[in-house]
């Protein structure tokens, strides 16, 4: 859902922040009073291209930023699939428009205007804008068919999915298999060689850790032996060490020990001490013999060291690599040694994941071209209602030259809004105006169905008026009940059916003119419809009316 958004500095907007609501918002306001100003501002966030005379005169820069709320999870994974993670589900996009470039952001930091629009096209769909009216793009028409099947084409996706991957796999094994006697020659020798050269040194796992550990005690073992015979001396060699001397204090304590309680208790204090130093002793003793080593044996590690540093270098970066490279290459080995049989078998394998592939192709593509019917009449249904009386709308399900990860259909979307016309693709025919209201009869039959929370309606309200208006604020109403929908309109009773009323004001000063935009409560909104609805002259006929109407839509978002 979309939070907020945050302008300053573009065109008329010296500096703007509104925060929309869950449901139906709409925006009116007089003629010239900035409306499109608005919607264009959240365009120019969403990647839009800008002049620079689109800032504001005076400021060096532009700013746009919209905050959105994200809980939807199939949303959240989208997102995470692009590298956004959302903090509290907050996803913030930003951009700051200067004379020759711009800045994109997304949660602070600088994204390309790539991932901008990517972002932009999971989190919010605007229609009216041709640039954004993910409608006209072919390719988003088989994602609708499939969105609106949902779970009856859910699982059939996958199979095809699985078996284009493991047909994939076959084939590039294949290609890459392609060698003459020669070259087949010269592969083997290679592969025989590395093999031979692994399994003759015979690395052992670990071996490389164990023997780094010997080498560095090796090559500091000097040292360290005399640090601990030094420190053995001190202990318990002769009579002067803390061994020597302790035992005279212990002697010493026993003579008393017999006259005093507490004498008794320091020569046993005394005594543990004696017994720990002597444990020490031993293990130092134990520790200097481990640093006895000869010549020779420092000689045979530091080589095994080097022979081991060799094989990494050539084939991995461990022990455990290099023998899983060994095994890679000997099972290269045995399919080079009968390579008549492994051809043979690569391409009956390549034959069967083909033959299974077309089997869930085909699966998937009767499934796609029932729920296509079913969309297909169910927007029909809902043109009609929308002032397209004469409407033929069609889902054209066409078979691609090749195999995809999603099937080998090629859907398009074509439609004829005039009686004895033949229908042709949506780009070639609709308006923008047309375009926005084919959208919202998909919008209402998808409605559950969408995963993009927030969607804008410009334009929507072009040519319509009466009973086709009151049907467009009708399904306008049904799609907010699961969406966030925000409109810019003309039309009372496309007003009138708004849970969140936002009025859009130019202010005219000595010196420069400014558009705001500010919610109204209940009392204003129907005020507003009344400006509407009467013009110049607002009547109590025409305030009575805008009671009425705002009662009726009130009536109908109960239904």
């Amino acid at each position: 859902m979309l939070q907020s958004v945050h302008v300053k500095n573009l065109a008329l907007i010296e500096e703007i922040e509104v925060d929309f609501k869950e449901g139906l918002n709409i925006l009116t306001g007089e003629t010239g009073a900035g409306k499109s100003i608005i919607l264009g501002s959240v365009n120019l966030a969403l990647g839009g291209r800008y002049t620079k005379d689109i800032i504001r005169k005076g400021a060096d820069h532009g700013f746009v930023e919209l905050t959105f709320f994200v809980e939807d999870e199939r949303l959240l994974e989208r997102l995470r699939s692009l590298d956004i993670f959302p903090e509290d589900g907050i996803v913030v996009l930003s951009r700051r428009l200067m004379e020759k470039r711009s800045i994109s952001r997304i949660n602070g930091e600088t994204v390309t205007m790539g991932l901008l629009k990517e972002a932009a096209s999971a989190l919010i769909d605007i229609h009216g804008q041709h640039e954004h009216q993910s409608l006209l793009y072919k390719k988003n028409h088989l994602e609708i068919v499939d969105a609106f099947a949902g779970e009856a084409v859910k699982e059939c996706k996958g199979c095809v999915r699985d078996a284009y991957n493991e047909y994939r796999r076959y084939q590039k094994e294949l290609n890459e298999a392609g060698m003459d006697e020669a070259q087949r020659a010269r592969e083997l020798s290679l592969l025989q060689f590395e093999s031979a050269e692994i399994r003759e040194a015979n690395p052992l796992p670990g071996e490389d850790e164990e023997l780094e550990g010997m080498y560095r005690r090796m090559v500091n073992g000097k040292r360290i032996a005399e640090s601990a015979a030094e420190a053995y001396a001190y202990t318990s060699e002769d009579d002067a060490s803390a061994s020597g001397n302790l035992s005279r204090a212990i002697r010493a304590m026993s003579e008393i020990a017999e006259c005093d309680e507490a004498a008794g208790e320091l020569r046993s204090q005394l005594e543990e001490i004696d017994n720990l130093l002597n444990d020490f002793n031993r293990e130092l003793s134990e520790y200097s013999k481990s640093f006895e080593f000869s010549e020779e044996e420092f000689y045979e590690t530091e080589n095994r060291l080097n022979e081991l540093n060799r094989l990494k270098v050539k084939y991995g970066n461990s022990v455990e690599e290099i023998l899983s490279y060994c095994e890679e290459q000997e099972k290269k080995i045995e399919k080079l040694t009968d390579y008549e049989s492994y051809i043979d078998g690569l391409i009956k394998k390549c034959e069967e994941s083909e033959k299974k592939l077309d089997r869930d192709t085909k699966k998937l593509t009767k499934l796609r071209k029932e729920q296509a019917k079913l969309l297909e009449s169910a927007i029909c249904e809902g043109l009609k209602e929308l002032n397209f009386p004469d409407v033929q709308f069609q889902i054209q399900v066409d078979k691609l030259g090749d195999f995809t990860a999603n099937g080998k259909d090629d859907v398009e979307f074509l439609i004829s809004l005039n009686p004895g016309q033949p229908v042709k693709p949506l780009a070639n025919v609709a308006s923008g105006g047309e375009l926005s209201r084919i959208m919202l009869a998909i919008k209402t039959v998808m409605a559950d169905r969408d995963a993009i929370e927030t969607l804008i309606f410009d334009e929507i309200d072009v040519g319509i008026s009466g009973r086709t208006a009151q049907k467009v604020s009708e399904k306008m109403a049904v799609i907010g009940k699961g969406h966030q929908v925000i409109c810019i309109t003309h039309l009372a009773q496309i007003a009138a059916m708004a849970d969140h009323h936002f009025v859009i004001e130019k202010t005219v000063g000595e010196m420069d003119t400014r558009t705001d935009i500010r919610p109204m409560d209940e009392k204003e909104s129907i005020e507003e419809l009344a400006r509407i609805l009467g013009g110049a002259k607002i009547t109590d006929a025409v305030m009575q009316n805008a009671k009425e109407m705002k009662e009726l839509a009130k009536q109908v978002k109960l239904n």
